[in-house]
């Protein structure tokens, strides 16, 4: 069965200059965590940041799970790093690791949650005898390496296929979506199964004020879509 919705903006979006205002304010209008994109210009081509922004906003008082996507490779040496930066959940990219159950415990290990992130070319056999180590699993449905993509329609067929790989473990894996999600499709991405909703340019990019709760409507929308699909 689904767990309960979950909304997580991912911070590639925001205001980088009044970073720790915009996570309180989307967590203020309802979100439920903070999406952490990161990027090394190696496994994808671009550049983000690093554990120190993970710390600091921990510093600044958000208590929020962090959610960290690690688009880096080698990926290990990163691990320790955002744990001991107080991340809740990291995820990466089989790809990126020479061998993915050791990536998986080594995550553990460090008091994290664990998870796969799968590229939309990404196969599914890849679940396959790790499946016990997972607590997310992230289906990207654009190309990873930039913000403000296009929704890969095809991304709903392989999240039913994941949505029955988890109903038949009967472990608690969240199912995770990234890219492209907004208002307009999140309720056929809800129906094909997916319990996590990573959004950055949607809700980001709505007006900014001085206004706290500016995203409220954003969200709301979303989470009341979320709730009828």
């Amino acid at each position: 069965m689904k767990q309960d919705p979950v909304i997580a903006p991912s911070i590639l979006s925001a205001d980088f200059a009044r970073l720790g205002q915009e996570v309180e304010d989307v967590l203020a209008s309802g979100a439920d965590l903070v999406h952490f994109d990161v990027m090394d210009n190696h496994y994808v081509p671009n550049l983000t940041f690093g554990p120190v922004v993970c710390q600091s906003l921990r510093n600044h008082g958000i208590s929020a799970p962090i959610d960290v996507h690690l688009m880096a490779k080698p990926v290990d040496r990163l691990i320790p790093d955002f744990a001991d930066a107080g991340a809740t959940y990291i995820t990466f990219h089989p790809e990126a690791s020479n061998h993915v159950d050791r990536t998986l415990q080594l995550i553990r290990d460090h008091g994290c949650k664990s998870g796969l992130v799968l590229n939309p070319s990404t196969p599914l056999s890849c679940l396959d005898f790790v499946l016990d180590k997972l607590d997310m699993i992230l289906l990207m449905s654009v190309n990873p390496g930039f913000a403000g993509q296009k929704f890969i329609p095809k991304t709903l067929t392989k999240l039913a296929g994941v949505r029955k790989i988890i109903d038949q473990s009967r472990l608690p894996i969240r199912l995770e979506v990234d890219g492209g999600v907004s208002p307009q499709n999140i309720a056929e991405i809800a129906s094909a199964g997916a319990d996590t909703f990573v959004a950055g340019s949607a809700i980001f990019g709505a007006r900014r004020d001085e206004d706290p709760n500016r995203y409220n409507s954003v969200i709301s929308q979303i989470r009341s879509v979320i709730g009828a699909a």
